[in-house]
């Protein structure tokens, strides 16, 4: 790949975008396939397979492809004083060769969005995809298999340990989507080889509801926040943080959005996934009797199936660990200040959401709480816009990506000076001597 990386076809932006139109009508081409094996793998509806992987990947493709031409070109910058006459500007130039690695959560959109983002800078790219979303893997490798040549783009398919494997090669951008403790291990791999890389990882994304919020619509943005794909992802609600004057009223509309939503909990709704595995599941339960369960609390471990569950009196690692499931912790709250100092007890969450008719509440927990992204009386949705960086915090991420912010991040920015050769000022050449009144007075 290195060597096909090096003839510098890549670098044509007419071979990025064909390849980047390729890749879209291939995707059109097996839409059908694709929701299938995000079924097979997890449960998904054709809507929420649609939603929340193809639809989005579609969308970035429409969009880098509109932009990248004006993306590609040199950016004039000002020279500096001491730069003049010449001419500076950036050029972004292709990373080369590239690893992506995958999660099993949203198996397609995850390890596809990246890849937008490589293809459109220039370089060539390996996917790694989860073992634990089989059917989506095979679809990807037959996807990719009939769009590109095998020096441009492969799939590699394996468990742990071809992943552990694939980061001792030598690559010039790791992309990785998945847990911190994994990260962790991505970052050490590349650290040894001074290879750049981006960590989207996770932790507990809370969400505030304060006093003067409207609960109706807090409890049914939360509901759809926290339950889509089954409480698996990774800038889902982790728990909620509720005003106490509010906190019995919260939970009536909160189960008023179940019961639309879903109907009768006690079995597998139409529009609910399942959990990926059974140690996964059995992980949830464990989980699920550190708390009191209030709502919901099915279980059916033939289906894998764990109902949308609401808890109170958390505790033990249901209030230090990212639950990455159905189950949702609610605590009472008095000021804004308890709530801040609640979060703030674990590291910056990937995503922070507000509940509240108050801008200057809005304010309030928008300075005192960082966090990867945010949004105001919403969940999710600030992920949707590839005009929006997304990415995180410390140990919920390094890097964004994400329309523009993708091109960047799987791009050099390399600066360029120009200078002419008509005008060659002495100043700069010794002897110095009686030359730095003149500095002083240029650069003050």
């Amino acid at each position: 790949m290195r060597a096909f990386f090096e003839e510098g076809v890549t670098r044509s932006l007419k071979v990025r975008l064909r390849y980047l139109e390729a890749l879209e009508e291939s995707i059109r081409q097996r839409e059908q396939a694709i929701l299938a094996a995000l079924r097979a793998d997890l449960g998904k509806s054709e809507f929420e397979g649609y939603a929340t992987e193809v639809g989005l990947v579609l969308e970035e493709l429409r969009y880098v492809r509109r932009r990248l031409p004006r993306w590609v070109r040199p950016k004039a910058v000002w020279p500096s004083l001491a730069q003049l006459p010449g001419r500076t500007y950036v050029r972004y130039e292709p990373r080369g060769v590239v690893l992506i690695l995958s999660p099993w959560n949203y198996p397609f959109q995850l390890l596809l969005l990246p890849l937008v983002g490589a293809l459109a800078a220039g370089n060539v790219v390996v996917l790694k995809p989860s073992e634990f979303a089989p059917a989506t893997a095979a679809a990807v490798a037959e996807l990719i298999q009939a769009t590109f040549p095998p020096a441009y783009v492969q799939v590699v398919q394996g468990d742990a340990s071809v992943a552990a494997a694939l980061l001792e090669a030598d690559w010039d951008y790791i992309f990785f989507t998945g847990s911190t403790r994994v990260g962790r291990l991505v970052a050490e791999a590349a650290a040894r080889r001074l290879i750049p890389y981006t960590l989207e990882l996770g932790g507990k994304s809370p969400a505030i509801v304060e006093a003067d919020a409207n609960l109706p619509v807090a409890a049914r943005r939360i509901a759809w926040g926290k339950w889509v794909n089954a409480g698996q992802t990774c800038i889902a609600p982790d728990y909620v943080l509720v005003h106490e004057s509010r906190m019995e009223a919260f939970l009536t509309e909160l189960e008023k959005a179940l019961t639309r939503f879903y109907g009768d909990l006690s079995r597998p709704p139409a529009d609910y996934g399942r959990l990926v595995h059974r140690a996964h599941y059995e992980r949830l339960l464990r989980l699920m009797s550190q708390g009191q369960v209030v709502l919901g609390g099915y279980a059916d471990p033939e289906a894998l199936y764990l109902s949308p569950t609401v808890l109170r009196n958390p505790q033990g690692e249901l209030l230090e660990e990212e639950i990455f499931g159905p189950l949702l912790p609610v605590l009472p709250f008095r000021e804004p200040e308890e709530a801040i100092a609640q979060v703030r007890r674990l590291p910056p969450p990937l995503a922070l959401y507000v509940f509240s008719e108050s801008v200057q509440r809005q304010r309030l927990y928008l300075e005192g709480l960082p966090s990867g992204g945010a949004c105001l009386n919403d969940t999710l949705l600030h992920i949707g816009s590839s005009r929006l960086p997304f990415g995180g915090l410390r140990q919920s991420g390094l890097g964004r990506y994400h329309g523009w912010y993708s091109f960047e991040t799987f791009s050099h920015a390399r600066s360029v000076l120009k200078t002419p050769t008509w005008l060659d000022l002495p100043l700069r050449y010794p002897p110095y001597q009686s030359k730095l009144w003149i500095l002083r007075r240029l650069l003050g």
